[in-house]
């Protein structure tokens, strides 16, 4: 029987470098010009066909994710929300979502990346393993970062370096097998007290089971107010460019 596969967005946080706009919001349901954040890494899991959507929020905003979002019927999907308590980590979203994971494959997607690209073929061809996405930044030091060999394969990953031994960052978008939640299970906190994705995909990695794609279009994350900036920017300039292309 085929893996299904499922999405996990991953919006909690308390958005603390977004204040004070997040003193009274969440930073996923600040609008990106004409829609609220969460809904860009929505349509990303979307648009690759995928239904079955778990929504991972922080205790004070949920009712307002609900209000956004609704029951994800009118989306011709099902959603269902979590409460992420404390934000300790990407990989902690694989904890909260197990019973919802069960043995199936599945999508993580950060709230408030945002990304020009169509990801349906490298989600649909998925079969077991993990999947990351990188993209060459400026500033590789504010991400985990993929080091290459001369044959493009990825022979290490790096949270946040002082010295990046790439341009390569891993960006927010993640695709793994169910083995997925046992790994994060044996994970030991890092020093910033988070249970960390890179050691996730270092995990996988080692097992000679991790594969790693190439963004080619825009990424955001959208965490500053200068990459927030760009990000409205780019959603207005293509907004208007497909309203002038279907008059």
């Amino acid at each position: 029987m085929a893996k299904e596969m499922k999405g996990i967005i991953l919006a909690g946080g308390a958005g603390t470098r977004l204040y004070p706009l997040t003193r009274v919001t969440s930073k996923q349901l600040l609008p990106v010009y004409n829609k609220p954040m969460i809904q860009y890494p929505l349509e990303t899991l979307m648009r690759a066909g995928i239904k079955d959507i778990l929504i991972i929020v922080a205790p004070d905003h949920a009712g307002d994710f609900l209000k956004c979002l609704g029951s994800g019927k009118e989306y011709g999907c099902h959603f269902t929300y979590e409460i992420q308590d404390k934000p300790e980590g990407i990989a902690q979203a694989f904890l909260i979502g197990q019973d919802f994971i069960d043995h199936d494959n599945v999508t993580l997607i950060l709230g408030d990346n945002l990304y020009e690209d169509d990801f349906s073929e490298a989600i649909s061809t998925f079969q077991s393993g993990g999947r990351i996405f990188a993209k060459e930044v400026a500033d590789p030091q504010r991400f985990g970062v993929v080091e290459f060999d001369a044959n493009n394969r990825a022979i290490s990953i790096e949270e946040k370096p002082k010295v990046p031994k790439s341009n390569y960052s891993v960006t927010g978008l993640y695709i793994y097998d169910s083995t997925v939640v046992d790994k994060v299970k044996n994970l030991k906190f890092s020093n910033r007290g988070e249970l960390e994705i890179t050691d996730i995909n270092n995990l996988y990695l080692q097992e000679g089971q991790l594969d790693v794609a190439f963004v080619k279009g825009k990424w955001f994350d959208t965490g500053t107010f200068e990459s927030m900036h760009e990000a409205i920017c780019f959603a207005r300039d293509r907004h208007l460019a497909k309203a002038t292309s279907e008059r």
